[in-house]
């Protein structure tokens, strides 16, 4: 699907992504409609794009908001927090936001779809990871919402004719984001800058992409398949450990802090303490990330540290 000219709802856009990739969208040409839950700040919205308060885990908020006039849908809306206390609610609400938009989907002929799914669906594998590799062995309940929302996805692509394209993330960093570890480090050394404390050992090494490469590659693999399931990686080649995140973020302050670590292996149940998405069928489509693992920390770091000055 060329990415021009096109009328397009991001479902949860209101959150990190969702902004930049609204922008980005708007910038060739599509108009663009922006559905969040009611406690969202439609100031992150760009003023271009419509913004609809929605709960999408109600079928009648859904039908509101996803009308037979639009081009495709773009998937974002989930709930992640890995300390939610809640899991059960985690896990149903993300697979009915998921059923419902693919149920008014298929019944008003919208058949293009594109979903933000997760490395979590892999869990501890093997590393680089590629698409095809399993079986998904997930140990967090936001991973096994993930593999449960493509299944979905994959039923109505194969059984009801809607194209679909399910990115697996690494982490993804950049301006606008909260609760992620550089975020939350600049928050601690705001608060303390003589000390900072640091979950797990450290050691847990992930694969981090900038948030202008993650928007490009969405877009990129909207416009160059044509498979009515599409699955890729969307990370990069390289890896960074929380330990040299903190240096990178302390470099970045001009702080020099000493660390203080919580102990063990992974920061919190469900860490996968070491990521690497393969990035090689994305390669072969024609797309490489322009920021390595380190690059893209360093400036998220400086992009976050101006706003949480």
């Amino acid at each position: 699907m060329e990415l021009s000219e096109k009328r397009l709802l991001i479902a949860g856009g209101a959150g990190f992504i969702g902004p930049h990739l609204a922008r980005t969208l708007i910038d060739r040409g599509n108009d663009v409609v922006v559905a969040d839950h009611s406690r969202a700040d439609p100031a992150r919205v760009p003023a271009a794009a419509t913004f609809r308060a929605a709960d999408l885990t109600d079928p009648d908020d859904v039908a509101d908001v996803l009308t037979p006039d639009l081009d495709g849908v773009f998937h974002l809306a989930a709930w992640s927090d890995p300390n939610d206390d809640r899991p059960r609610r985690q896990f149903e609400d993300n697979t009915a936001i998921t059923y419902n938009l693919l149920e008014r989907m298929h019944s008003v002929g919208v058949d293009r779809l594109a979903f933000t799914s997760s490395s979590t669906v892999y869990g501890e594998a093997p590393r680089p990871t590629p698409e095809d590799h399993g079986p998904l062995e997930p140990i967090s309940v936001y991973g096994a919402s993930k593999i449960a929302d493509e299944g979905l996805i994959s039923t109505y692509a194969h059984s009801h004719g809607i194209q679909a394209w399910v990115y697996r993330f690494a982490n993804i960093v950049g301006p606008g984001q909260r609760g992620n570890v550089i975020a939350d480090f600049i928050e601690k050394l705001h608060e303390d800058p003589s000390t900072l404390e640091i979950l797990g050992d450290g050691r847990q090494e992930k694969s981090y992409l900038h948030v202008t490469d993650c928007v490009d590659a969405m877009c990129h693999v909207v416009e160059s398949t044509t498979a009515p399931y599409n699955v890729f990686n969307l990370g990069t080649e390289t890896t960074t450990s929380v330990t040299t995140v903190a240096d990178i973020v302390c470099d970045v302050l001009g702080v020099d802090p000493s660390y203080e670590y919580t102990g063990g292996d992974r920061g919190w149940t469900g860490d996968v303490p070491r990521m690497r998405l393969s990035i090689e069928k994305l390669a072969d489509n024609g797309w490489e990330p322009t920021i390595e693992s380190d690059a893209a920390v360093r400036r998220a770091a400086a992009e976050l540290a101006d706003e949480l000055a």
